[in-house]
């Protein structure tokens, strides 16, 4: 858009709030060329749209951000195979050698990224419900417009939301209980045991896998545990690890080469969420440990 803010009191009211709903949008939808697709789409809707009629301009844009965000979301999930951009746009690895107090700093150090990643567990009122209300203070009345849902229904939501996000955040002993799933994942895909597999995945689990040609997301335990053999054939030759303060496995070629990074994400004692990165541009670019 082109910066007419000096001369157009419409435009400089916006310009005065695109960075925060540049911020909403990207927290709701996890990449920044859609967040920024959302902003400038509300800015051609403002553009077309009566401002004598607007009592609240940041409130409006907030509303209008949001169910682009919604179309967004609902749009991913009917075309999951769909690339944009990384669930994963930073990694932070470390050795995962059991509970220790360093693990928690280790965890608080990638709580950002962590929080995004877990974000993407989330169905798509769920995720807009937790980020509007717990990340930004938008009532419940006004979300619950957004997603054409009555204010309890939409509390419920941001509710259910919380204690997802709460699930992956808690140290020791629950990332002890993580770590005992992931475990029970890869023993069952060693030896081919698919109802083993479906028991520890969660029904609507999520596999993106970054590949030098962009992102491929698979949905649906039986999917996922279809292909589950690949992820524990990375994990045979690697370590555990804890990626963004999760559960994970880092493999390596025989020649040293890191092959690939897997991140787990365990909600309610089931996995929700399988992050898999083999592009080895982003792989390189990683501070990984050495092969055990």
């Amino acid at each position: 858009m082109t910066d007419t803010s000096r001369t157009n009191p419409v435009a400089e009211a916006f310009e005065a709030q695109r960075d925060r709903l540049r911020a909403v949008a990207y927290r709701v939808l996890g990449s920044h060329a859609d967040a920024e697709d959302v902003v400038q789409e509300a800015w051609l809707r403002l553009a077309r749209q009566d401002t004598a009629t607007i009592e609240n301009l940041a409130g409006w844009l907030t509303t209008v951000v949001g169910r682009i965000s919604l179309d967004v979301l609902r749009a991913r999930q009917t075309h999951p195979e769909a690339s944009y951009d990384s669930r994963l746009p930073e990694l932070v690895v470390t050795v995962d050698n059991g509970p220790a107090p360093e693990d928690d700093a280790a965890l608080a150090d990638s709580v950002g990224l962590a929080l995004l990643v877990v974000l993407d567990s989330l169905r798509p009122g769920e995720r807009l419900a937790f980020v509007l209300h717990d990340l930004f203070a938008v009532p419940f009345d006004e979300i619950g417009q957004i997603l054409g849902k009555s204010t309890d229904a939409t509390k419920m939501l941001a509710s259910r939301a919380r204690r997802k996000v709460q699930a992956t955040g808690r140290p020791t002993v629950a990332r002890r209980e993580q770590r005992e799933v992931v475990q029970a994942f890869l023993a069952a895909a060693r030896h081919g045991d698919f109802e083993g597999l479906l028991r520890v995945l969660d029904p609507e689990v999520r596999l993106t896998v970054d590949t030098p040609d962009g992102v491929v997301v698979i949905l649906g335990a039986t999917k996922v545990a279809t292909g589950a053999q690949l992820s524990a054939a990375a994990a045979e030759r690697g370590r555990a690890v804890l990626v963004n303060g999760r559960p994970g496995v880092v493999s390596w070629r025989e020649d040293g080469a890191p092959l690939s990074v897997i991140a787990f994400t365990v909600v309610d004692g089931r996995i929700a969420d399988i992050a898999v990165v083999t592009d080895p541009a982003k792989l390189a670019s990683t501070d990984l440990p050495n092969p055990a």
